[in-house]
C-alpha cells in the first residue's frame, strides 16, 4: 500500500515567555532561524508545510510557506495552532511539530504514520526516553471540528485533548532529537 501524503504544521505562534518574549522560531542557531532548521528536517518527509505564527508574519512568510494565524487573538496555545493547521491542510494526515526542535528525526513521519495506519488510531505521539512529546504528533485532519469544540470548552492542554481520542505513543531511541529550546540555557547548550 502506498504511503499517503502528509501535511505539516510548524507551531511558532507562542508568546515565548520563557525566552524573555522572543519569537522562538526566529531565534538564530548556526546562522539560521530555528524554524528554518525545523523546515529542513521535515520538508523531505511531507507533501505540504504550513507555519502557525502570530507575530513577525513577514519573517515567516519569507520562508516560502503559507503562514496561518490563530483564529482567536488571545493565544490559546498549541492547540489553536493545530486547529489552524487541521483546517488548512490539503492532506488527510497532519504532522505537528514545534518551531524550537531543530534536531527532529529524519524518519519522524514514517515512524508516526505506520502504527497510526496499522492500528487505525486517531493520533500518534512521539516518545523518547521517559518523556512524551505531545506537540510532536500525527493526527487525522477530520479531528478539526472536535478540536474546535474542545477549545470552546476551555481545553488548552495538548495531552488532555489527545486523551479524548485513540492516541498511541511511538518510541524513538534518541531523546536528543526532541530537544526543544525553551530557555536561553537550552540554546546555549545546543550551540
Amino acid at each position: 500500500m502506498p504511503t499517503p501524503p502528509v501535511s505539516a504544521i510548524i507551531l511558532a505562534g507562542g508568546a515565548g515567555r520563557r525566552m524573555g518574549g522572543q519569537d522562538k522560531g526566529l531565534i538564530m542557531l548556526a546562522g539560521r532561524p530555528l524554524v528554518a532548521h525545523v523546515v529542513q528536517r521535515i520538508a523531505p518527509q511531507v507533501a505540504e508545510i504550513l507555519i502557525s505564527a502570530n507575530r513577525h508574519l513577514g519573517d515567516y512568510q519569507a520562508l516560502g510557506y503559507p503562514v496561518l494565524c490563530d483564529a482567536s487573538p488571545d493565544l490559546q496555545g498549541p492547540l489553536a495552532g493545530l486547529l489552524s493547521g487541521l483546517r488548512a491542510a490539503q492532506h488527510e494526515w497532519l504532522l505537528s511539530v514545534p518551531c524550537d526542535t531543530p534536531l527532529l528525526p529524519v524518519n519522524l513521519v514514517t515512524e508516526l504514520l505506520q502504527p497510526l495506519l496499522a492500528e487505525e488510531a486517531d493520533i500518534t505521539v512521539a516518545q523518547a526516553g521517559d518523556r512524551r512529546h505531545h506537540v510532536v504528533m500525527l493526527c487525522r485532519r477530520d479531528l478539526a471540528a472536535d478540536l474546535q469544540t474542545s477549545l470552546s470548552a476551555g481545553v488548552r492542554a495538548v495531552h488532555a485533548w489527545q486523551a479524548q481520542h485513540r492516541t498511541l505513543a511511538v518510541t524513538f531511541p534518541d531523546a536528543a532529537a526532541f530537544a526543544n529550546l525553551n530557555q536561553p540555557d537550552d540554546l546555549a547548550r545546543l550551540r
